[in-house]
C-alpha cells in the first residue's frame, strides 16, 4: 500500500467521462486525474556566412513550432478531460468507451519528450548544462504550484496530498526527487505522476549518453516494447516497497543516490559525470522494473514510446536509416495495440483508468497519428495561438486541476443543461486556467530559466569542466549545423529557452 491516506496519484472520478491515463491507482467520487565511456561533447560548426542572428532565431522557432502546437494540444485535451467535457456531450459516454482523452494526451506528451529531450542533451554535449536547464525549468513552476494550490484550495480538498499522507517527511522527500510514483508514495498532486516518468527517462538518457550508447535508441525502444509484450502481465509491481518500513528505506536510498548522482553530474569532471550518469540510470532501471505502481505493461510501453520518439528525431536528422526508424516505430505502435488487447482487460483496466483495450488502443494510436501528422507539417508555420499554448502548456498542466477544484463550487451550481450554457461554462474554465498558466509562465518559468542560465555561466567560469574524450569504441559524433541562436527546448510539457 502506498504511503499516505490519499488516493495515490488520482483525483476522484465522476463517471463515464473520467477515463484516465495515470497508471495503477484508483479513486471514487468527484473529479478525476487523467493521468497519472566518457561524456561525449559534440563538435558543432560555426555559423554559416551571411546568416543573421535574427534569421536564425526565426528559423529555430519555425522548426519547433510544430512541437509547441502538439504540446499545446495535449495540455488542452488533458485540461478539458479533467473538466469532464465528455459529461457535457450527449454522445460522451460512447466516446469514453472507445477513446480515452487522458491516455491520448499523456502519450502525446511522452512522444514530444522522447523526440526533443535527448536532442537537448546531445546538442551541447554538456551533462551539467543539461541538468541545470532541466532543474530550473521544472522545479520553480512545480514548487510555485504547490504553494499556490495549498493557499487557494478549499478546506478539506485533497487534490494536493503533499502534506496529507500522515507521513509528511517521507512524502516531501519522495516528491522532491520526483520519483514518488515509483517509490510507493502518493503523488503530491495527481498530475505529477508523469513527472516521475520524465525524470526516469532523463536518468536513462543521461546514463546512455555518458556511456556513449545514446545512438542506440531504436534498440531500447524495441526492447522495452518486446519485454512489455512478453512480461506485461507477469512481472510484479511495488516489489521493493510494500509497507511503511520498506517504503521509508527505499525513499531514503533513492534520495541519497539522486543527491550523489547530481553531485557527480554537476561537477564538470568527465569521470565523475559518467559515474553520476550510470548511478542515476541504474536507479531508474531498478525502479521501473521492480517498483512501478502502474501495471508493468503500461510502464514499459511508456518508455518504448519515448525512445521511439527519439528514433524519429534521429531519422529526421540523418543519424539512422529511415527504414530502421519505421520498422522500430511500427513495432512499438503494433506492440502498444497488442499489449492493450492482451493485458488491459478482464478487470485490469481499472488500474489504467480507461474502459478497456479498445479505448487503450484507439487512444494510443491516436497519439501517434497526431504526432506524425504534426511532424509531417513541421516545415510549415503554425498559428501563434497554438505555439503560445505550447509555451504555457507546462504551467497549464500543473495548475488546471487545483484551479478546477477552486472554482468548481462557483461554476457548478446549478450545473448547466443547455448547449449554450455548457459552452459558456467550458469557456469560463479555460479562460481562467489559461490566464493563470500565462501568469505562471511569465512570473515564474521565464525568470527562473533566465536565472538558471546565469548561474550556469557563473559556475562554468568558476569551475570549468574538463573537455571529455570520445568514448572508446564509439563512432565519432556526426557534425550537425548549429543554430546561430540557442534552440528552444521544451520541458516535458512546458517550454522555455535553453
Amino acid at each position: 500500500m502506498a504511503v499516505g491516506t490519499a488516493t495515490p496519484g488520482r483525483f476522484p472520478c465522476p463517471g463515464p467521462g473520467c477515463g484516465a491515463g495515470a497508471p495503477g491507482t484508483t479513486g471514487s467520487g468527484g473529479w478525476t486525474t487523467v493521468l497519472a565511456v566518457t561524456q561525449t561533447r559534440l563538435r558543432l560548426p560555426g555559423r554559416a556566412g551571411g546568416t543573421t542572428r535574427g534569421a536564425a532565431a526565426v528559423g529555430a522557432g519555425s522548426r519547433l513550432g510544430w512541437l509547441d502546437a502538439l504540446r499545446g494540444l495535449a495540455a488542452l485535451v488533458v485540461a478539458l478531460h479533467h473538466f469532464g467535457i465528455l459529461e457535457m456531450l450527449p454522445f460522451g459516454g460512447a466516446i469514453w468507451w472507445h477513446f480515452d482523452l487522458g491516455l491520448y494526451g499523456v502519450m502525446l506528451f511522452f512522444l514530444v519528450s522522447g523526440y526533443i529531450i535527448p536532442a537537448s542533451l546531445e546538442r551541447r554535449g554538456d551533462v551539467r548544462a543539461f541538468w541545470v536547464g532541466r532543474l530550473f525549468r521544472i522545479y520553480p513552476a512545480l514548487i510555485a504550484t504547490f504553494a499556490v494550490s495549498i493557499m487557494m484550495l478549499p478546506k478539506g480538498d485533497g487534490s494536493v496530498a503533499l502534506f496529507r499522507t500522515g507521513h509528511n517527511l517521507i512524502s516531501l522527500v519522495a516528491n522532491a526527487t520526483m520519483l514518488q510514483d515509483m517509490l510507493n508514495v502518493v503523488n503530491g498532486m495527481g498530475v505529477t505522476w508523469t513527472l516521475t516518468y520524465e525524470m526516469i527517462f532523463y536518468f536513462l538518457v543521461t546514463g546512455l549518453f555518458t556511456l556513449g550508447w545514446h545512438k542506440r535508441s531504436s534498440s531500447f525502444a524495441v526492447g522495452f516494447a518486446a519485454v512489455g509484450l512478453v512480461f506485461g502481465g507477469s512481472l510484479a509491481t511495488t516489489t521493493i516497497a510494500h509497507d511503511l518500513g520498506t517504503t521509508r528505506n527505499l525513499v531514503l536510498a533513492a534520495a541519497l543516490i539522486v543527491v550523489m548522482g547530481f553531485a557527480c553530474m554537476l561537477s564538470g569532471n568527465p569521470v565523475l559525470t559518467r559515474t553520476g550518469g550510470v548511478l542515476v540510470a541504474g536507479l531508474a532501471v531498478v525502479l521501473l522494473l521492480n517498483n512501478s505502481r502502474a501495471p508493468v505493461f503500461e510502464t514499459l510501453l511508456i518508455f518504448a514510446t519515448m525512445f521511439a520518439g527519439t528514433v524519429l528525431y534521429r531519422a529526421e536528422h540523418g543519424q539512422i536509416d529511415r527504414l530502421q526508424a519505421w520498422l522500430c516505430c511500427g513495432f512499438v505502435v503494433v506492440a502498444g495495440v497488442a499489449i492493450g488487447w492482451m493485458y488491459n482487460r478482464n478487470g485490469v483496466e481499472q488500474n489504467t483508468w480507461n474502459s478497456g483495450w479498445i479505448a487503450w488502443s484507439a487512444s494510443y494510436t491516436g497519439a501517434w497519428a497526431t504526432f506524425l501528422g504534426g511532424m509531417a507539417l513541421r516545415k510549415r508555420r503554425f498559428p501563434k495561438v497554438l505555439t503560445w499554448l505550447g509555451a504555457v502548456s507546462f504551467s497549464l498542466y500543473l495548475l488546471h486541476v487545483p484551479l478546477l477544484h477552486t472554482i468548481a463550487p462557483l461554476l457548478a451550481h446549478p450545473a448547466p443543461t443547455t448547449p449554450g450554457a455548457k459552452t459558456l461554462w467550458v469557456l469560463e474554465y479555460l479562460a481562467i486556467a489559461l490566464a493563470a498558466a500565462y501568469l505562471m509562465y511569465r512570473l515564474v518559468e521565464l525568470p527562473f530559466q533566465k536565472l538558471g542560465r546565469k548561474l550556469l555561466k557563473a559556475v562554468e567560469r568558476r569551475f570549468p569542466g574538463e573537455p571529455p574524450a570520445a568514448p572508446q569504441g564509439s563512432a565519432r559524433p556526426e557534425a550537425a549545423p548549429a543554430p546561430a541562436e540557442p534552440v528552444r527546448i521544451p520541458a516535458e510539457v512546458g517550454s522555455g529557452t535553453s
